[in-house]
């Protein structure tokens, strides 16, 4: 029986005596945009996060989007992210018309490597977005130093971190603004595609739910060029039922990195396997528990998980420097080697609240049996 990377449907058995009748009182009401229920997912939302507004939109891409518009990012403008994250970050900086400007990482933590995050600034620079990549949050004091110092706007990327925290802050509450996806398999994810943004700013709040929704102040006024860009009644519901057990289901997440830490402990000591890391200012959520290995072992380690059943993948195997999408950038093979390391090395192995023990046994001794007698590995540290 193979062991998924995540298993929504078990989820999904844990919450269908709550989902089921709200989907009928959201379809019996006839309501299905923006109506009561995404009001209040928002504030709910906007109280985990500990800030004013949260505005509830389609997508954690547009989310992005919608967060840089307004702020006043735009065409001319650089915007400054790591290279390791997923593509929708660079992406969301191109649509709004600016030049997302790609640096390196930390090689432990896989989040922004601040000294090369301030060596990129030029006049053009606009904004920084710090990911808070794999559930980990980014380094926060420094990033919003810097920020200060150069006068620019910081957009946390909190897709992947939902309920994680930065020296007992919430993530999401840290920069002028913050976008969250709600992707299925993330840690609250909806029934389809959802996002969200949260902020302190009443100005950057009502822009925002201008632009989701064509720009609208009231039916048919439009005050701003807008998109359509709004969260349905339906994910609301949903997310509002999910997001009361955030916190339950993260602690559940913990505690099954920190049996994979067991089982892989000795894997770890001997170089074959180096462990996630979570900083002492850190509060990590794992969205996705990452591993390294030799570069020359994670291919085949890869193969050899998936044909013992396990569900593993690589999050992300080309970092975006070097997708061809942003070949116009400019940046070269070696120009950010951290990222393009861990690209090589990392591998994804299945974590999510409701994952047995058994099951997390079952994978470590699936990772253990491909390194038993295979010494050539030994360079992951």
């Amino acid at each position: 029986m193979t062991i998924p990377l995540v298993d929504l449907k078990r989820e999904y058995d844990e919450l269908r005596p709550e989902i089921l009748p709200e989907i009928e009182a959201v379809l019996e009401s006839g309501r299905f945009i923006l109506g009561e229920r995404t009001l209040t997912f928002e504030q709910s939302l906007a109280c985990l996060c500990g800030v004013p507004h949260a505005i509830g939109v389609g997508s954690g891409t547009a989310a992005l989007v919608l967060a840089l518009k307004a702020m006043g990012v735009g065409p001319g403008d650089e915007v400054i992210t790591a290279a390791n994250t997923f593509v929708a970050t660079a992406e969301a900086v191109s649509h709004v018309g600016a030049t997302p400007v790609l640096v390196d990482v930390d090689p432990d933590l896989y989040t922004l490597d601040c000294d090369a995050l301030e060596a990129a600034i030029t006049p053009r620079t606009r904004a920084l977005i710090p990911v808070h990549l794999y559930g980990h949050p980014s380094d926060m004091d420094a990033v919003t130093r810097i920020a200060g110092r150069h006068g620019l706007a910081v957009l946390e990327d909190a897709c992947q971190a939902h309920g994680a925290e930065y020296k007992g802050k919430r993530v999401g509450s840290i920069g002028d603004a913050a976008a969250f996806s709600f992707y299925p398999s993330k840690n609250v994810g909806a029934y389809g595609d959802a996002g969200a943004v949260t902020t302190r700013s009443q100005e950057v709040a009502k822009t925002i739910r201008l632009l989701r929704d064509h720009g609208q102040s009231r039916r048919y006024t439009h005050q701003l060029i807008g998109d359509n860009s709004r969260m349905d009644e339906l994910q609301a519901a949903i997310l509002t039922i999910k997001l009361r057990r955030l916190d339950d289901w993260n602690a559940q997440r913990r505690e099954k990195a920190s049996l994979y830490g067991a089982y892989l402990a000795d894997l770890q000591k001997d170089g074959m396997v180096a462990l996630p890391t979570e900083a002492p200012w850190g509060h990590h959520v794992y969205h996705v528990y990452v591993v390294q290995v030799a570069e020359e072992a994670r291919d085949p380690l890869l193969d050899h998980l998936q044909q013992g059943g396990v569900g593993a993948q690589i999050h992300y195997p080309i970092p975006i420097h070097l997708q061809p999408a942003f070949a116009h950038l400019g940046y070269a093979p070696g120009q950010l080697p951290v990222a393009e390391r861990l690209a090589r090395r990392i591998v994804s192995l299945p974590l999510f609240p409701q994952l047995t023990e058994p099951e997390i046994e079952r994978v470590s001794h699936v990772v253990r049996e491909f390194f038993d007698g295979s010494p050539r590995h030994a360079t992951a540290a």
